[in-house]
């Protein structure tokens, strides 16, 4: 019988996320799998190594909010498996709506029979003088923002079409699973996630043309740099010093993120947990 390996990821400064982590690997290790981990963890069953030295797993698993899986991703992205993401409480748009069961969780890892699906992903690139100085990728968003108390001056294009110039404190281009996170708190449009489409949103731009665009994913989004310094922000994770006249080219990754639940769960029913809709009287229900 061949070994299974699987990653677990876990949140360090969640107790209930080490606890669950405690809880699910013996199941997961008397089935015979073999433990991994690159948390600052320790858990009896749970192999603790750097990233560089994971095995070939067939699944991550995620024990944390959405900030934890933004982060299991730059680990699962390179090798295309499973990210499964466990709710602890909190509703995320990430993880799973309701927290099943630990016993249910390790069935469904042993079975294999959780639900997955694929994520879009956004690459950019950094021109400094005409040169790629830089690159890099985000599940959620992609961000130019002011690195300093007064705003910035951008200029957008769409295509290699002059769109906009924007004064104001930041443009975000979010993918669809971005749009309910920095995208949505500035005012832009929730999309579901099996859509094919980039949200262009400019931050509290002067200017009457300030709209949140919806872009076609074939297109590439271009912001120059037209204040002395302005910082990039990928997920708000990797962040990016940028100077004049610096270009910062977006487009769609050709990779994507493969999430994965225990159980289907429709968009519709995540919106409604996580900002606890008023759907009670419903026609009557």
């Amino acid at each position: 019988m061949s070994i299974r390996n699987v990653a677990f990821l876990v949140n360090p400064s969640r107790p209930e996320a080490i606890s669950a982590a405690g809880e699910l690997a013996p199941l997961l290790f008397s089935a015979g799998f073999s433990l991994y981990t690159i948390s600052d963890i320790d858990i009896e069953g749970i192999k603790k190594v750097a990233a560089e030295d994971l095995p070939e797993i067939e699944l991550a698993v995620v024990l944390g909010g959405d900030g934890t899986i933004l982060r299991a991703a730059e680990v699962t992205l390179t090798r295309k498996i499973p990210l499964l993401g466990i709710n602890l409480g909190n509703v995320g748009f990430l993880a799973e709506v309701d927290r099943p069961t630990i016993k249910a969780i390790a069935q469904s890892i042993i079975d294999k029979s959780y639900v997955s699906e694929n994520r879009m992903v956004l690459q950019f690139e950094i021109e400094r003088g005409g040169k790629v100085v830089s690159t890099g990728w985000a599940l959620n968003e992609v961000t130019v923002e002011r690195d300093a108390t007064t705003m910035v001056e951008l200029f957008v294009e769409i295509d290699r079409r002059p769109l906009s110039h924007w004064g104001c404190d930041g443009v975000i281009c979010s993918t669809p699973t971005g749009s309910t996170a920095y995208a949505f708190s500035a005012g832009g449009p929730v999309l579901w996630p099996e859509i094919e489409a980039l949200v262009l949103l400019p931050i509290s731009a002067h200017a009457l043309f300030a709209r949140p665009m919806v872009v076609s994913p074939k297109s590439e989004i271009i912001i120059t740099v037209e204040s002395s310094a302005a910082l990039l922000s990928a997920d708000a994770l990797r962040k990016t010093p940028l100077q004049l006249g610096d270009r910062v080219i977006i487009t769609r990754d050709e990779r994507t993120i493969m999430l994965s639940h225990v159980s289907s769960t429709l968009f519709t029913d995540r919106l409604v947990a996580k900002f606890k809709l008023p759907i009670e009287g419903w026609r009557g229900e």
